[in-house]
């Protein structure tokens, strides 16, 4: 008999083909799971934006594994997940060039105004009216807010527009050719862009404050491919507002799929819909990552790329 398998979140036709082929099925859509299903459910397939509601989790009494299709942990509760033994795996190592591309596309985007670009060619303003001139990106001085995979790899792309790299992390890495900043404020003082690739959860979240984008200035960018709850979304707006700011890039939302409708207005903003993994080649990646994790799981053997309890 196949091992039963609740999936929160839709995956690949391809990734949900595997699935089918190995478990029974049962596809999450909100609503009240029958507690004879409830039960028999021995694994989860989810995404890391959405996770695994504490309710949900409380209701699957025989909950063995989660497999979450991305690498944010902050939608799962890992303390009781680690109570009860229930293995947690992220799709770790697969989508740090996506991140770490789509962060440079944001700060390309933002200082080269491009969108705006697009926009004037479309409403077929060239050669009736004149766009401002943009900014230069290849030497800015940028800071990377959590130097992890992904901010190692924004670190190595920046450099090839002749950045000088600083960061702020948890904790100095010794890195040869970037300079550990311990204060986050100073950080972003001395920078002409700021790029949070911290994680999510508690521990971080309004870790870019007012005082910090304040720090940014009135020329500086914020750029975010890290989680909406890292960055103070209010202050964020206020500060754009007031020319406090100049730029900001986002990927994540504090709300989502909620954005603050002031944001949506502003041409000093570049928006995406928290896409940054959303290539073909990634997302089929991530996808075999989780179905082969589950695979670990029920044949009884180490899962591939567990999360550490807490």
């Amino acid at each position: 008999m196949k091992p039963e398998l609740l999936l929160v979140e839709p995956m690949m036709p391809e990734i949900e083909a595997l699935l089918d082929a190995a478990y029974t099925v049962h596809r999450y859509d909100g609503s009240v799971i029958p507690s004879n299903v409830a039960s028999r459910i021995r694994g989860i397939a989810t995404g890391g934006g959405t996770g695994v509601p504490a309710a949900l989790m409380r209701t699957l009494s025989n909950l063995e594994v989660i497999a979450i299709n991305g690498v944010g942990t902050d939608a799962v509760d890992l303390k009781e997940a680690a109570r009860r033994g229930i293995g947690v795996t992220t799709t770790l190592n697969v989508l740090t060039d996506d991140v770490a591309d789509l962060a440079m596309a944001l700060m390309l985007s933002a200082m080269r105004d491009l969108v705006l670009g697009d926009q004037f060619v479309r409403n077929h303003q060239w050669g009736v009216g004149q766009l401002p001139l943009a900014h230069k990106v290849t030497g800015r001085k940028l800071g990377i807010v959590g130097m992890g995979q992904v901010g190692q790899a924004i670190a190595k792309r920046a450099r090839g527009f002749d950045m000088p790299v600083s960061y702020y992390s948890r904790r100095d890495l010794a890195l040869p050719d970037a300079p550990f900043v311990p204060d986050l404020q100073a950080l972003a003082e001395q920078s002409d862009i700021l790029v949070v690739a911290a994680s999510g959860g508690a521990q971080s979240r309004h870790l870019i404050s007012r005082d910090v984008m304040e720090a940014l200035g009135p020329c500086g960018l914020l750029v975010n491919v890290s989680r909406g709850s890292v960055v103070d979304e209010q202050a964020l707006v206020e500060l754009l507002q007031q020319g406090k700011l100049g730029k900001a890039a986002l990927d994540v939302f504090e709300s989502e799929p909620t954005v603050p409708e002031a944001l949506l207005m502003m041409k000093n903003v570049v928006l995406q819909p928290h896409r940054a993994s959303a290539t073909v080649e990634t997302r089929l990646q991530m996808g075999q990552l989780v179905v082969a994790n589950l695979g670990a799981h029920f044949a009884g053997v180490p899962l591939l790329t567990p999360v550490q309890s807490i």
